[in-house]
């Protein structure tokens, strides 16, 4: 072997055309793995973006509502409107991500492991699955999946931060409560009483939890039914 690598490099040409590859196959499929790889890191960093609109715009409001006894709960209520849409924009961007992760990870396991754990590259047809990706581009996830995806990662705490301070301000300010009657009085905003806020707060989070559970267990049964290499995602 040379000091180059060459030797290893032309046994690996070799093997692969002995399987149905040629050195050129190989690169080309080399410079597709990396393009991917490209592009989900790229998504990936938006993913990262919204995120952070969402804690910043928490942040702001947890600020304004505590800063005095006085001051609203009202925008801790209101950014949740804004919250929902970093998460849907999120959900629609990790849809995208999706895409490129899914087509390198295919790469990964039905062409690098093969080739690193045996030496093996043969076209047992995962390369067609591939080229149909390409051919027909697709969504590998559906909408409900990704938001589901995003609560249990990030979400759900931001929407556990807000519940929690939204009750804290509550029970903090302008005084200490007394009794729960109280937390009900304050509790009311305009013609709801505290009673139907407190309600729709409740069935509004484990609304949420209840997405986020049922699409984890959805992934789970997914998951299990692609083990055979017969479709991305």
């Amino acid at each position: 072997m040379n000091d180059d690598g060459t030797g290893i490099e032309s046994g690996l040409d070799q093997e692969g055309a002995s399987r149905g590859y040629q050195s050129a196959d190989i690169g080309a499929i080399a410079h597709l793995y990396r393009g991917e790889v490209y592009r989900s890191t790229i998504w990936r960093t938006r993913l990262d973006t919204t995120t952070n609109w969402s804690v910043v715009t928490l942040g702001i409001a947890i600020s304004v509502s505590f800063a005095s006894p006085t001051a609203s709960a009202i925008p801790l209520l209101l950014v949740g409107v804004l919250i929902l849409f970093f998460l849907v924009l999120e959900a629609r961007r990790y849809r995208y991500f999706n895409v490129w992760r899914a087509r390198a990870r295919w790469m990964e396991s039905h062409f690098y492991a093969p080739m690193l754990t045996d030496g093996k590259v043969d076209r047992d047809g995962w390369e067609k699955i591939l080229a149909k990706d390409y051919d027909n581009p697709q969504y590998h996830i559906t909408m409900p999946q990704a938001i589901g995806r995003r609560l249990r990662r990030n979400y759900i705490w931001i929407l556990l931060v807000q519940t929690l301070s939204y009750y804290g301000k509550i029970v903090v300010h302008p005084t200490e409560i007394s009794g729960y009657s109280e937390i009900l009085e304050r509790s009311a905003l305009g013609p709801l009483s505290g009673e139907a806020m407190i309600v729709a707060g409740v069935v509004y989070n484990l609304a949420w939890v209840g997405v986020a559970v049922y699409t984890y267990y959805h992934d789970k049964n997914i998951h299990r039914t692609r083990r055979s290499s017969s479709a991305m995602g």
